[in-house]
């Protein structure tokens, strides 16, 4: 099975049993950024993630949330931030695209304001790497030694079809949980079974990330517990923004979108999987046959199935008295 139809078929089981967040493909490096992409990851709720839910759908930008914008008094956007004018400008007008920023212009200038406290809403962070055959295993070992050292996430795991010897489990870093993701004839009929157990990582204090492996010795970079909270808090908001059906379905007869676990997923009857329209799927394919594209509303699945929401409340409220007057 290709690994994008083993990581579709993944995540469609995984939402049905958990109630926090999956996304996939998102970069899980901080001193080397994209570095590291986690195929995927589980975030779980916090005591707060309704007033997230609140707030917008949209991923809110850490330079927003990180910014000296209050919920009180609107203050002139540029004094609110400290990293680069260019950065600065592209997450004031994010956030106020999204709703996480209201404004209003006082002579020529634009006042900006949050409209809501950023809550508490995440809590354990999960990373998911992908090899269904581990004879072909590519860069895993690295990359789960770097998973293991830097601890962003709170556990890493790995979910796998093949046989598990001891000699796997010996390669890969002793924290690591090792799922073996047993499939039924039918898309989507998964059943799990937890092979090892992962260990927590110290997400709390710092982490080493290695950036190069050299003959005798390997370059690093030391994140420190700062670093790694916010690093940590972009990949939650990330995952609340984008989710796991990031995927299109093919403009192909062959294509039979199929609900696994109560998730569309784009199966392909001629490959007898599920495919990415991208790559997998054109006249260049012997089962190709054009067809019309599918209506498929994916992100009103998601809103049905999840606790993400498609259309929030808001908390957008008009300014009055003095405040819009400066």
């Amino acid at each position: 099975m290709s690994e994008f139809a083993f990581e579709l078929e993944l995540c469609a089981h995984l939402e049905s049993r958990v109630e926090g967040i999956l996304s996939r493909q998102l970069g899980a490096s901080v001193a080397d950024p994209g570095g590291r992409i986690l195929d995927v990851v589980c975030v779980d709720s916090g005591p707060e993630f309704s007033e997230r839910t609140a707030i917008t759908n949209e991923t809110i930008p850490d330079a927003a949330i990180e910014s000296a914008v209050g919920t009180g008094r609107a203050r002139y956007w540029k004094d609110a931030f400290s990293c680069h004018p260019d950065q600065a400008r592209r997450a004031m007008e994010r956030a106020c695209e999204i709703g996480f920023f209201e404004s209003e212009r006082r002579n020529g200038r634009e006042y900006v304001r949050q409209v809501a406290r950023y809550p508490d809403w995440y809590d354990r962070i999960v990373g998911i790497e992908n090899k269904p055959d581990l004879g072909r295993p590519g860069d895993l070992e690295a990359q789960l030694r770097t998973d293991a050292s830097l601890a962003l996430v709170d556990e890493i795991v790995l979910a796998t079809e093949s046989y598990v010897t001891r000699a796997h489990l010996h390669r890969i870093p002793d924290s690591v949980g090792v799922w073996r993701v047993h499939r039924d004839d039918d898309p989507g009929e998964l059943e799990i079974e937890e092979i090892r157990e992962a260990t927590p990582l110290s997400v709390d204090g710092s982490g080493i990330e290695p950036l190069a492996y050299r003959p005798g010795r390997t370059e690093i970079a030391v994140v420190s517990a700062e670093e790694k909270a916010r690093a940590r808090r972009r990949l939650a908001e990330r995952s609340y923004g984008k989710g796991w059906r990031t995927y299109d379905f093919p403009a192909c007869d062959s294509c039979s979108p199929t609900t696994a676990s109560g998730s569309t997923l784009p199966f392909c009857a001629w490959a007898g999987r599920a495919v990415h329209s991208d790559s997998e799927c054109g006249p260049s394919c012997p089962g190709y046959d054009p067809a019309p594209d599918p209506a498929i509303d994916l992100e009103a699945e998601r809103d049905r199935r999840t606790r993400w929401c498609r259309e929030p409340e808001g908390k957008r409220r008009r300014q009055s008295g003095l405040d819009r007057f400066g």
